[in-house]
């Protein structure tokens, strides 16, 4: 159970914000929803900065869940990776991957991803780990990532789902039932 009661699942204000959550959402809300919800000004810049991440930057769909998926294991966020790994999947991902990255650091030097892959898998590690990246995993990211733009917004996700995880895990938020 999550440490706080959850919304109801057919609360339905403040409208705007409910119906444009539930439109990115595909008509439903999720568990995070039902306790972003408490606070409306907070779901709504939620709704607005994670739906950017997620379907308006440039950055590979592959790259972006896989470095989710590796954040949330690193922080013990598993309805983050239960709701990240179907989405690699869709990106291109294969189950392998999906299984590798249940351990980040192995997964980190696994011939199952590419060269862009691993740095990002290195560069998701040393963000959430330590914080600071070192030159070396950096230069890396950047040499296989290849254009600025994309090293932005995969540091600008790994940062952002580093908050979600942290979010999910200290509210207890579980996995709704499938």
């Amino acid at each position: 159970m999550p440490r706080i009661p959850y919304v109801p699942a057919d609360i339905a204000e403040p409208k705007e914000l409910v119906d444009a959550i539930r439109a990115r959402r595909g008509g439903r809300l999720i568990n995070l929803d039902r306790i972003l919800l408490h606070s409306a000004p907070l779901a709504s810049a939620w709704n607005v900065y994670l739906g950017a991440i997620r379907t308006q930057i440039s950055l590979s769909p592959k790259l972006r869940e896989i470095a989710m998926c590796g954040v949330a294991i690193l922080n013990g966020a598993e309805y983050e990776f239960v709701h990240h790994a179907p989405e690699l999947l869709k990106a291109g991902g294969t189950q392998a991957q999906v299984d590798a990255l249940r351990d980040p650091l192995k997964a980190a030097g696994s011939p199952l991803f590419d060269t862009a892959e691993r740095a990002a898998i290195r560069l998701t590690i040393e963000m959430t780990r330590d914080i600071v990246v070192s030159d070396k995993t950096f230069a890396a990211a950047q040499e296989a990532i290849g254009n600025t733009q994309a090293l932005v917004e995969l540091v600008a996700t790994i940062a952002a789902y580093n908050m979600v995880s942290r979010f999910l895990v200290a509210f207890g938020v579980q996995p709704e039932d499938r």
